[in-house]
């Protein structure tokens, strides 16, 4: 009998200086390397003991498979352990999922080593998690990038409550409400990644790193895996960006009166001749309220906060959200049964209370946060 493959892959690089580098590939290409709890364990046991290993310089961090570095995490599994209980319960593995999931992207924004991620293809959800925090972030002219919670009843997590709110003028306002899919060129304008590297030079990476003498010290390695990057990079054409082309534009439609008032100069894009623009208003008209309103206040409130704080607030969010019906059934409607209709609970924004969403936001836990340790 056969042995299924690992999850995760990894392996270390020998250099020319007798250091090594780290190396974890994400290895479920039938399901686009989705996220599952076991993956995200995996992955925080192999960092941990590469940051404390004086012998290893750095962490490459990429995926198995040509269409996709991370789709995001399992949420279909999510959906199953939700359905098997009453509603407004809460299976103790969503819980678990959560917390540990986005411990491991704040260990990533906060890791002691330059950490490479090779994001091709689609880097959507929990894929955003793992690439954001990286010191090199690096997209292809194939890679396609999004957060397309509000389609699921969720909210951009992993972070993005964080994230979002930093990105230039309204975008990130404009891609938690739209889900609208980024290109390389609008990653780059939008602070998501760092470097463009033709997909082919992949090989040419694991190379340099193989030839290049490393000192074991954090600055003057960066430097030298940007200098690389950069070499690796040079000459590649960039396409064209619909997020910096219509940077005005979506400025105008957000605004500064609030999700009542900008809902419908978001909705009416749905007719827009750009198709771009049309894809994102169409996804907002029928998207989740809830979803919407989450979170608008969630960047809101994590505008000033550390990462950290961050993270503890997403985690009562997220928890909140399996709590609660839209994520279920946006799960349902689009991964499940697919019939892409789902039943919002409330149907629209002006049903959506200050109340409900505090709901979703306060702890569902005893004791001290999970994430309290977080510094």
């Amino acid at each position: 009998m056969l042995m299924a493959e690992p999850s995760v892959l990894f392996d270390t690089l020998p250099t020319a200086s007798g250091h090594r580098f780290g190396r974890a590939t994400l290895n479920a290409p039938a399901r686009l390397n989705a996220l599952s709890l076991h993956m995200v364990d995996l992955l925080t046991q192999q960092l941990q003991a590469w940051a404390q290993d004086t012998s290893i310089a750095g962490v490459l961090l990429d995926a198995a498979g040509d269409k996709a570095f991370c789709a995001g995490g399992d949420v279909v599994g999510l959906y199953q352990a939700i359905r098997a209980l009453p509603p407004g319960q809460v299976p103790p593995e969503a819980s678990a999922f959560f917390e540990r999931e986005y411990r491991l992207d704040y260990a990533i924004h906060t890791y002691p080593k330059p950490i490479v991620c090779w994001g091709h293809g689609f880097v959507m959800g929990g894929g955003i998690g793992l690439m954001a925090g990286a010191s090199h972030r690096v997209v292809t002219q194939r890679s396609r990038l999004a957060m397309p919670e509000i389609s699921i009843g969720l909210y951009p997590d992993v972070g993005g409550s964080w994230l979002l709110p930093r990105m230039p003028g309204k975008t990130g306002a404009f891609l938690a409400l739209t889900g609208a899919h980024l290109n390389a060129a609008d990653a780059l304008f939008a602070g998501l990644a760092d470097f463009l590297c033709p997909h082919e030079a992949h090989c040419d990476l694991l190379a340099g790193i193989a030839a290049a003498s490393w000192r074991g010290e954090q600055a003057s390695d960066a430097a030298q895996l940007s200098h690389l990057l950069e070499r690796l990079g040079a000459g590649t054409e960039l396409p064209a960006s619909a997020l910096r082309t219509h940077f005005d534009r979506i400025n105008a439609i957000i605004g500064h009166d609030g999700l009542d008032g900008l809902a419908p100069r978001l909705a009416a894009l749905a007719q827009d001749t750009d198709p771009w623009l049309a894809q994102a208003g169409a996804t907002f008209a029928k998207g989740s309220p809830t979803s919407a309103v989450l979170a608008m206040e969630l960047q809101r409130r994590a505008r000033h906060l550390s990462l950290a704080d961050a993270f503890r607030l997403e985690l009562q969010a997220s928890v909140g959200c399996c709590a609660h019906p839209d994520f279920a059934e946006g799960v349902r409607a689009l991964l499940v049964d697919k019939d892409k209709t789902p039943r919002w609970t409330p149907a629209t924004l002006s049903e959506v209370t200050p109340a409900w969403i505090e709901d979703h936001l306060r702890p569902r836990f005893e004791g001290p946060h999970p994430l309290a340790d977080l510094k």
